[in-house]
C-alpha cells in the first residue's frame, strides 16, 4: 500500500537538496484536515501525524517506521506531515488537524499549564539530540553559555524546544533571558545561511544540519547533547525529547489505534538498535543523502545514542525536563505540574511484551 507522505526535503549543499522547507511545511499544514482516526478507504485505520521536521535525524523513527512497513503491518494508514519546528507540530495537534505529533516531550508540560491534556505515548529518546553551534567568527567570543550575553542565537522557532533549552543554558550560566536575542531561523539551509551571513552568532540545531556545518567548516560545536552523557553534563540528567505525543482524550477513546502505533514504533526502535547507521540511512528516502551517503550516515551515527530501545520513558527524565523548564518559564515555575499525566507507558509495555 502506498502512503501519502508529504515531507520537507533536505536542503543544504553537500547533503541537503535545494528546496523550501517553509513552503513544504506550510503546504503540509494547510492540507492536513481534521480527522478522528476513523477507518479510511479500506486501507486501514487512518492516522495523521505531524512531525517537527521529518528530515531531522532526531525524528527519524517516524519516516523509518513508514519505510520499514511497520505501520502497514499493524493495519494503519499513516500520513506523515511536516513542520519546520516542534512548536508548530504542537499547534497542529491541539487544533485537531492531526491525531499525533512527533516532537519534544517538554511540550506536554508546557501545554498542561495552559489547560491542555497531552501525553507522550512512545518516548523515542533519552537525550535532546541538540548541538549548540557557534560561527567561526564568534568562536573566539563564545566559549560557553556564560558568553551568550549580547549575542544573537538561532533557534528553530519561538516557543520551540530549542528556544526552551537555549534559555535554560543561559540562565544556568548566569545570563538572563532578556540579555540575548533568540532568532527563529528554522533548520537546514536557513540555519546554515544565517550562521554564514552573521545573522546569528551561534544557535541550536540537530543532524543532519550539524554534519553539514562541520563538513563545510562553517562553525564549531560548543555543546553536544546527542548522547545521554552530553545530556547529563549540560542538563543534569536524562532529557526525554523526541516522542510521539497525543491528546489524552483521543488516546483514551482510541486505545486500539494507539496500541498499534506503539507496536510499530517500538519495532522500529528495536530495529535501529541492531542495525548500523549505514543500514538505517539506506532505508531512508534517497534524497535525504543527496549524493553524500557517507555524510548522512555519519549524521545518523552521531545521533543514534539519543534513542531509546523500547519507547519507555527514561527514569527521572520527566523530573529533569521539569527542572529545566522551571528555570526560565514563569508559567511552569509558578504551576504545579502533574508529571504522571504527561506520559504513559501503558502501550509501550504491551508492545515490548
Amino acid at each position: 500500500m502506498r502512503k501519502s507522505v508529504r515531507y520537507s526535503t533536505l536542503a543544504a549543499a553537500g547533503l541537503l537538496a535545494v528546496s523550501s522547507l517553509t513552503a513544504c511545511a506550510n503546504d503540509a499544514a494547510s492540507t492536513a484536515s481534521t480527522g478522528s482516526g476513523s477507518k479510511g478507504d479500506g486501507k486501514g485505520t487512518k492516522v495523521k501525524i505531524m512531525v517537527g521536521g521529518l528530515d531531522k535525524v532526531i525524528y527519524m523513527p517516524a519516516m523509518l517506521t513508514q519505510r520499514l512497513g511497520y505501520f502497514d503491518a499493524e493495519g494503519l494508514d499513516v500520513e506523515l506531515l511536516s513542520e519546520p519546528a516542534g512548536v508548530q507540530a504542537e499547534t497542529a495537534l491541539v487544533s485537531g488537524q492531526v491525531q499525533g505529533a512527533v516532537g519534544f516531550y517538554d511540550h506536554t508540560l508546557d501545554l498542561q499549564t495552559k489547560g491542555k491534556a497531552v501525553e507522550s505515548v512512545v518516548q523515542l529518546s533519552q537525550a535532546p539530540g541538540e548541538v549548540e553551534i557557534v560561527s567561526n567568527k564568534a568562536a573566539g567570543d563564545i566559549k560557553s553559555p556564560k558568553d551568550f550575553k549580547g549575542k544573537k542565537l538561532g533557534i528553530t522557532g519561538l516557543g520551540s524546544s530549542t528556544d526552551f533549552l537555549t534559555k535554560y543554558l543561559a540562565v544556568k550560566n548566569g545570563v538572563n533571558v532578556n540579555e540575548f536575542t533568540p532568532v527563529a531561523v528554522g533548520a537546514g539551509p536557513t540555519f546554515i545561511s544565517a550562521l554564514q551571513k552573521g545573522s546569528i552568532d551561534g544557535g541550536m540545531t540537530t543532524d543532519p544540519t550539524v554534519a553539514t556545518i562541520l563538513d563545510k567548516k562553517a562553525g564549531k560545536v560548543l555543546l553536544d547533547m546527542r548522547t545521554p552523557e552530553g545530556s547529563q553534563e549540560a542538563l543534569g540528567g536524562p532529557y526525554p525529547s523526541s516522542s510521539l505525543y497525543m491528546q489524552t482524550d483521543w488516546v483514551n477513546s482510541h486505545k486500539d489505534t494507539v496500541q498499534k502505533l506503539a507496536n510499530a514504533f517500538v519495532k522500529t526502535l528495536k530495529w535501529m538498535s541492531t542495525h548500523s547507521s549505514s543500514q538505517i540511512a539506506a532505508k531512508m528516502p534517497a534524497d535525504y543523502s543527496q549524493g553524500n551517503k557517507l555524510l548522512y550516515a555519519a549524521a545518523i551515527e552521531s545521533t543514534l545514542p539519543m534513542f531509546t530501545k523500547d519507547g519507555v520513558m527514561p527514569k527521572d527524565g520527566p523530573e529533569t525536563v521539569e527542572k529545566v523548564l522551571k528555570a526560565f518559564n514563569p508559567n511552569i515555575k509558578n504551576a504545579k505540574v502533574d508529571l504522571g499525566k504527561t506520559f504513559t507507558t501503558e502501550f509501550v509495555e504491551k508492545a515490548k511484551g
